[in-house]
């Protein structure tokens, strides 16, 4: 169920941050970012909806190629992401709240854009500190990031604390799909060991989206606060 990147004998190119509809922030159909992953020869790709795995439960039982069921967790000291989850997260827990949340599930702890300073929804670098720990992998390019520098120092991060990195376009439109990825050689989809063996001899293939794509984030979310689109995820 993958398929290699073309010009990487032997490897599976992966998309690690991707949001749907079922994200406040995003317009995006799943059955578009799919088909645009296809197109891109992604072999597997992450669906990461904020506070929400109905997008990603949604198109692992369409897809064609794994998907990896994953949260991108707004807690009270930022932003992170679980990876290989079986149950939704709530937001608003405190940090050590979430992270003990992913592990109880057997997921892997995701930290994304860790160094990006104009993002409000960054993990705090006092959070950030309290868990790299425990934390499994680091965001080492996210394709959102506005200053280059900014994911440069995700990297040295990474390699600071000897942690594997990882890849994300952090798409909210199809357009972006598969504009940051991570390479890897074949792994057992359904494990998140052999996942994170296989991210151990990662490569980082990325290029930064046009800032123009946070418009479409803008836009979306002021669309629901109207109720003139609604949320796709149910809210308790």
């Amino acid at each position: 169920m993958s398929c290699a990147e073309p010009g990487h004998a032997g490897l599976i190119a992966v998309d690690l941050h991707v949001h749907t509809w079922y994200s406040a922030d995003s317009l995006a159909r799943p059955e578009a970012i799919l088909r645009a992953a296809e197109r891109r020869g992604l072999g597997a790709i992450a669906i990461t909806d904020h506070n929400c795995i109905a997008g990603a439960l949604y198109l692992r039982e369409r897809a064609s190629m794994p998907v990896i069921v994953g949260e991108e967790i707004r807690t009270a000291e930022g932003e992170i992401i679980g990876l290989f989850l079986r149950e939704e997260i709530p937001a608003g827990l405190t940090l050590a709240e979430t992270v003990a949340a992913i592990r109880e599930q057997g997921g892997l702890i995701y930290i994304p854009h860790p160094a990006d300073t104009l993002r409000r929804s960054t993990v705090s670098r006092r959070g950030l500190l309290s868990i790299i720990h425990q934390a499994h992998m680091i965001e080492a390019f996210n394709a959102r990031v506005l200053l280059p520098r900014d994911n440069q120092e995700a990297q040295a991060l990474a390699h600071r604390y000897r942690l594997p990195v990882g890849a994300g376009s952090d798409a909210h439109t199809a357009t972006e799909v598969g504009r940051a990825r991570l390479l890897l050689p074949p792994w057992d989809w359904q494990s998140p060991a052999s996942f994170l063996e296989a991210a151990r001899a990662g490569k980082l293939e990325g290029r930064l989206s046009a800032p123009i794509f946070h418009g479409a984030s803008t836009l979306a979310k002021l669309l629901r606060r109207f109720g003139l689109v609604p949320q796709q995820c149910p809210r308790p």
